[in-house]
């Protein structure tokens, strides 16, 4: 039995770094319709960011836009590693380089500020993703609160309001939310992954925060999982529990958001 539940504490564990398990809206509902907003992105000759884009959500995310006509600008410390993900893409297609004229790669890290303006310099960003993510022994504890920070100097100094970020089920007040399984990790193996998350969410929603006036949308997923997308978001309650969500889902999910009022400046749990 020991034995069992250490390896389902590591599976679930794994799942969980690589972007997400959190959320406090009053009320559920199956991909509840999303108002449109006056002015939004349309779907051509818009450009939007993704942070995060060779992570599981940041590749789906980039693809994504890509497909619907969004020109992109992603920043990778690992260019190479920006590939078509086995969730959108299909097995056919996984693994291959995304090629496309209307994607710009530059290659920086989040946290080093001057990286992340060049993403901003010499083009208009209408919608930003931050789907930041990693182990904290290869990345950094603080890697997500200083790269966010850097984004939202970047996107005030340019002018750029809308963006999506990605946290987890668990971080801030979705503690309750979050299966009993994954809590037992919150509180040993991601302790200072979730410190991040949780001051990575504060730049946004503690009074007088730095990104607060921005028109943004936190984004708490469930367990990730590696399928296609199904289309079927559940926005959960602030009584429900999370289960798991398709990657490909949870960036559908941001894009939509930056073009849509829904859930704006709220922290959205969805499984």
């Amino acid at each position: 039995m020991a034995m069992w539940f250490l390896r389902a504490t590591m599976a679930a564990a794994m799942m969980a770094m690589s972007s997400g398990f959190s959320c406090s809206l009053p009320s559920s509902s199956l991909r509840r319709s999303m108002s449109v907003r006056s002015g939004v992105l349309g779907m051509t000759s818009k450009t939007i960011a993704v942070f995060g884009a060779t992570g599981g959500v940041g590749l789906e995310s980039v693809y994504q836009a890509l497909n619907k006509g969004y020109k992109v600008k992603a920043l990778a410390r690992s260019p190479e590693k920006l590939i078509i993900p086995p969730g959108s893409g299909g097995e056919s297609k996984a693994g291959k380089k995304i090629e496309s004229p209307d994607l710009t790669v530059v290659q920086g890290d989040v946290t080093k500020a001057a990286d992340v303006n060049k993403i901003f310099q010499d083009q208009d960003i209408d919608g930003v993703v931050v789907a930041l993510g990693g182990r904290t022994k290869e990345v950094g504890t603080t890697m997500l609160t200083e790269g966010t920070r850097n984004i939202i100097q970047a996107m005030k100094s340019s002018g750029s309001k809308r963006v999506s970020i990605v946290t987890s089920i668990g971080a801030g007040d979705s503690y309750d939310q979050a299966p009993f399984l994954f809590k037992v990790i919150m509180w040993t193996i991601l302790k200072d992954a979730f410190k991040d998350k949780n001051n990575q969410e504060s730049l946004f929603l503690d009074p007088g925060a730095s990104g607060k006036d921005l028109e943004f949308v936190i984004v708490r997923p469930g367990g990730l999982g590696v399928g296609p997308p199904t289309g079927q978001i559940n926005v959960l309650s602030n009584k429900e529990t999370a289960g798991s969500i398709a990657r490909a889902d949870v960036a559908d999910f941001c894009l939509r958001a930056l073009e849509e009022d829904t859930y704006l400046r709220k922290a959205v749990c969805i499984s």
